[in-house]
């Protein structure tokens, strides 16, 4: 019986990517059930139960930084109240809004509209982008490990790497061209003056040769649809981001939720604002000092949810690279809690780290 549930779960799946009509597919075809590869398991749900509601607990809100006035290369001469109210955002719960942050609301509304409209797009305009080549710089999909989880989000994603290998504008769909390449480079400009905050959070100087973090990134525009049983699945399962910042833009609809203190916090949308989270490889930097907390989006029956997170990352040959505390943050009383690894191993390294602590607590 094992074997006959993994089989047809296996044929659904293939069924489902083959489509290549994703979540939005399946809403259009008019479903009023939600298709068992979409269910949580039991086990799933029982893990999160233990989970207190932050409706029924503390009302602590996810920080909001002013950055007006702070621009990059303005080197150690930051404002040292900005430069306090990151460290204390990014050392407990890794997550912070920022406003005043310089890329204008026009253009926010306008790289959401286009994310939107992409999503939107007919299945067949869709398609020429579906792929799960991962070496493809552009590419278009629903559930990046829908084979591999155990069910799968209730999401889609439209994915491409900006830098540091300049991307061809040609590769990108027309709808949405012009406004991701504008967008991409004034999401870039604020995450240098993030990490010049970071680095001097920490102690450092702004310009501090190993907090060199930003010189890759990519976009990716994520569409939830409108699900019909909203309970039983998630839009993106609970996760931490697996590289140095994350900056998140999200519309109005709301949904995404960051775990602190054995809570899930709801990270309500403020027009013009951006959501900034700290990645895994800048905790390991960092000491551990800056914290990569777990998060995730839940399903819900409005939308579609529609976000923009632009990841700070190197993806083109992460394997060359090895990772580890900055030796400047070191000393006999804080010893290195990592060694110097690669991108994979670094990953997977706090990955087990993250699992044997949630065990024992």
């Amino acid at each position: 019986m094992e074997s006959s549930n993994i089989y047809d779960r296996l044929q659904e799946l293939k069924a489902f990517d083959e489509s290549k009509s994703g979540v939005k597919g399946l809403v259009d075809a008019g479903i009023t059930k939600l298709p068992r590869i979409f269910i949580r398991p039991p086990e799933e749900i029982t893990a999160n139960e233990g989970l207190r509601s932050q409706r029924d607990q503390t009302q602590f809100k996810i920080p909001v930084i002013d950055l007006k006035d702070t621009a990059a290369g303005g080197g150690d001469c930051a404002n040292g109240d900005v430069v306090g109210e990151v460290r204390r955002a990014a050392e407990t719960v890794g997550f912070f809004q920022v406003v005043n942050h310089g890329i204008p609301m026009k253009l926010l509304e306008e790289m959401l509209t286009a994310a939107r409209e992409f999503h939107e797009l007919p299945k067949e305009e869709k398609a020429e982008y579906y792929s799960r080549e991962e070496k493809r710089k552009v590419n278009f999909r629903s559930n990046f490990d829908l084979y591999q989880s155990k069910f799968a989000n209730w999401r889609e994603t439209f994915f491409c790497v900006m830098a540091p290998e300049p991307l061809d504008p040609q590769e990108l769909p027309l709808v949405c061209r012009d406004v991701t390449m504008e967008y991409s480079g004034k999401v870039e400009a604020l995450g240098i003056i993030l990490f010049e905050l970071l680095s001097n959070s920490l102690g450092l100087k702004a310009d501090h040769k190993s907090m060199d973090c930003a010189k890759g990134h990519c976009l990716l525009s994520h569409y939830y649809p409108p699900c019909p049983e909203p309970e039983l699945t998630m839009g993106t399962t609970k996760h931490s981001d697996p590289d140095f910042l994350t900056i998140l833009l999200q519309d109005h609809i709301g949904g995404l939720q960051v775990l602190c203190d054995n809570q899930w916090i709801d990270v309500p949308p403020i027009p013009g604002a951006l959501v900034v989270n700290i990645g895994d490889l800048l905790q390991l930097m960092s000491n551990d000092r800056l914290k990569s907390v777990e998060h995730r989006v839940v399903a819900n029956n409005e939308g579609p949810r529609v976000s923009v997170a632009c990841f700070f990352t190197l993806y083109t040959n992460p394997t060359t690279r090895t990772y580890g505390p900055i030796k400047e943050l070191l000393s006999p009383h804080n010893p290195p809690l990592y060694s110097h690894t690669s991108h994979s191993k670094t990953l997977s390294r706090i990955m087990i780290t993250r699992e044997l602590m949630a065990f024992l607590l």
